[in-house]
């Protein structure tokens, strides 16, 4: 498949198309907003963000892209890709978003297996509330379309998305329904009961029981059934450690003694387990 840059972008003011120029991407109203240098661009309004540098700092994207570049997820990675590219229309053109796309490693990675899966044309776009994170994934990779948003008011036009991706990350469901065609897929990715267990041992006094499920799938949506997938990871040094803990939440929920356990690691032996699950956009609304 070709890859491509998404191209149905929406203003993030006022909801209209937006159309790129050499230097900037506009709408009829008049709202401007420029492309960097690295390709990518700011469509999350002041006044939508809560904090003045939202999302992941620029020291946990660096370690985020540490840790996946080595390979640790390459599993999941690959558990999403041949997912989406089974359910993606063949032999034609299709779009696919990653609502939080963090440094984009795993939309690299559908990119790099829709490369050799057959003929049409893949139109990609990686979307973050983390500057520091979409300008990461736009100096790894610009041929696809990188814009810093939230999943909380989509930046791009209504029902022109085949899938959206949802990597551990904050799902919108209303948002996601919006922008997704009629039998368009949403995967979200989430941790699974034992995911990192060996680690969360360490850092907390006791863990947390597993939430429940929520039953039934979301308005405008039909659940698939879900896959859940585990394997063991070898973290082999302090480096490696200290990566995962600062590109999860548990380093700011861990007490400080906990901090320090995990500091004192040399290696570490833990285990992943997550569950993609996948709902089909209805033709109707529920």
């Amino acid at each position: 498949m070709n890859i491509v840059p998404f191209q149905s972008l929406a203003c993030p003011l006022d909801g209209a198309p937006l159309q790129r120029g050499a230097a900037a991407w506009r709408c009829p109203s008049g709202h401007s907003f420029d492309i960097a240098r690295e390709g990518h661009t700011h469509l999350l309004p002041v006044q939508n963000k809560r904090s003045r540098d939202p999302g992941d700092s620029k020291e946990m994207v660096a370690a985020r892209r540490r840790f996946l570049n080595a390979g640790c997820y390459q599993p999941i990675a690959a558990a999403v890709a041949r997912t989406v590219l089974q359910h993606l229309p063949a032999d034609t053109k299709a779009a696919c978003l990653d609502a939080g796309c963090g440094e984009g490693y795993y939309l690299r990675q559908l990119a790099d297996a829709a490369a050799s899966a057959g003929e049409g044309t893949l139109a990609l776009l990686g979307l973050d509330i983390s500057k520091w994170a979409v300008l990461s994934a736009a100096k790894q990779f610009r041929d696809m379309g990188w814009v810093v948003g939230s999943n909380a008011n989509l930046p791009v036009l209504p029902a022109t998305l085949d899938c959206v991706l949802c990597m551990f990350g904050f799902p919108v469901h209303a948002e996601f329904a919006r922008v997704l065609k009629p039998g368009g897929l949403l995967l979200q990715v989430d941790a699974a009961a034992d995911h990192l267990r060996e680690l969360r041992e360490i850092i907390y006094p006791a863990l947390k029981p597993e939430r429940p499920s929520v039953e039934g799938p979301p308005p405008g949506f039909e659940r698939l059934p879900c896959e859940t997938l585990r394997f063991p990871l070898h973290l082999a040094d302090q480096a490696q450690i200290a990566d995962l803990l600062a590109m999860t939440p548990h380093l700011h929920r861990a007490t400080a003694e906990g901090r320090a356990r995990a500091a004192a690691l040399s290696a570490l032996d833990v285990t992943v387990e997550v569950r993609l699950g996948g709902f089909l956009r209805t033709a109707v609304d529920k």
